[in-house]
């Protein structure tokens, strides 16, 4: 490739990374980023713990943001200057170094692209992601906790903190269910399009004839409830038991009767939280949960409202979106986007980013094309 070639490759680069600029606001961002660091800097700020890790939280992710778009900038501008000492001095050499910088650089701003494409009412949300065991028994079970673990394994690369509120163990091994949170902006607008059906084909190790199941868990991505949302729940719409916790825990975890479990009356709703020592904070935490489902019931009422349709007043998975076969061959697939990778052991180990990416341009396609999601 020609140095007026990588030239042109450069420039485009320059007018993508311009464009996100623009959609992320960087004026904004720093402004954000100086509100923020004086209420960091406030002398009474841990006196309200839940209000100082939402500060200290939102002033992670915006410094991350901005030293994102700074590096990128940054590194462009590097290799302009580069390419130009390579084609002044004829270096092969160097105009290697930029033609690498430019693999480099492509692959970093198309990711960070993907963040211009999260627009929708909720998007910018914390995430509080569910996951249910479905048909298939114990193996079921067994691949619903896998998927916890991917799901906080793929946090865990990006240094998005979680809190898990409940877990719910199965008899024989794995979860029934389980909720947690992804305390990051765009959390939800991120990890939504993991919601619906996943499928999981295997040799089952629980089938001491070595026969091959297949198994269902469903994910449910919810966005977290803030003060201007105004769901109210009145004490009367609930019902509030206490009971112990379940599974492993030791250390009192499942020694007193710490666990809640809230029915919302109206709607039939039931969240459980047992994951904290104190009842207070467990009901404290599943109120949270109750108001995520209630905002998404509304959500979605108000969503089939102007599409003239009727809601499901159960609510559903929704359609099987994802298989991850470990036999007869090894192969995870998103049945939406056609994305899949040879390599299933990396995906459960949190290596979801493509299948995200793909999801996220998939459901922007469709909104683009006028199809509901």
């Amino acid at each position: 490739m020609t140095a007026a070639e990588f030239a042109d490759q450069l420039k485009d680069l320059d007018a993508t990374l311009r464009n996100i600029e623009a959609v992320l606001d960087v004026d904004k961002l720093r402004q954000s980023k100086a509100e923020l660091e004086e209420a960091a800097s406030a002398p009474d700020l841990w006196d309200d713990q839940a209000r100082a890790q939402e500060v200290t939280s939102k002033l992670s992710y915006v410094n991350g943001e901005i030293a994102k778009l700074e590096s990128l900038r940054g590194r462009l501008d590097d290799a302009r200057v580069l390419l130009e000492l390579a084609e002044a001095e004829a270096d092969a050499g160097a105009l290697s170094e930029v033609e690498a910088e430019i693999g480099g650089l492509t692959k970093a701003i198309q990711e960070l692209e993907i963040r211009t494409l999260l627009s929708g009412e909720y998007d910018s949300r914390e995430a509080l992601v569910a996951i249910r065991a479905g048909a298939g028994g114990v193996d079921a079970a067994d691949f619903a906790e896998m998927l916890l673990r991917m799901y906080l394994r793929w946090a865990e690369r990006h240094g998005y903190p979680t809190e898990v509120y409940e877990t719910s163990y199965a008899e024989e091994a794995g979860l029934k269910s389980a909720t947690f949170a992804v305390k990051v902006p765009y959390a939800y607008g991120t990890l939504s399009v993991e919601a619906g059906t996943h499928r999981l084909v295997r040799i089952s190790p629980f089938d001491n004839q070595g026969r091959r199941q297949t198994s269902f868990a469903g994910v449910e991505v919810l966005p977290v409830v803030e003060q201007t949302d105004h769901i109210d729940i009145p004490e009367n719409e609930i019902r509030v038991d206490v009971y112990r916790s379940s599974g492993p825990g030791g250390q009192s975890v499942n020694t007193t009767d710490s666990a809640v479990r809230i029915t919302h009356l109206p709607t039939g709703i039931v969240v459980t939280c047992q994951n904290e020592k104190s009842q207070l904070q467990n009901k404290a935490s599943a109120l949270r949960v109750l108001q995520a489902r209630l905002l998404e019931r509304k959500r979605q009422e108000e969503q089939a409202k102007l599409e003239g349709l009727k809601v499901d007043a159960a609510g559903s998975w929704g359609d099987q979106m994802r298989s991850y076969v470990l036999h007869p061959y090894q192969m995870v697939k998103d049945l939406r986007t056609e994305h899949e990778t040879g390599n299933p052991a990396a995906v459960f180990d949190g290596d979801l980013d493509a299948f995200i990416e793909a999801g996220i341009r998939w459901r922007k396609q469709r909104q683009l094309a006028g199809e509901t999601v």
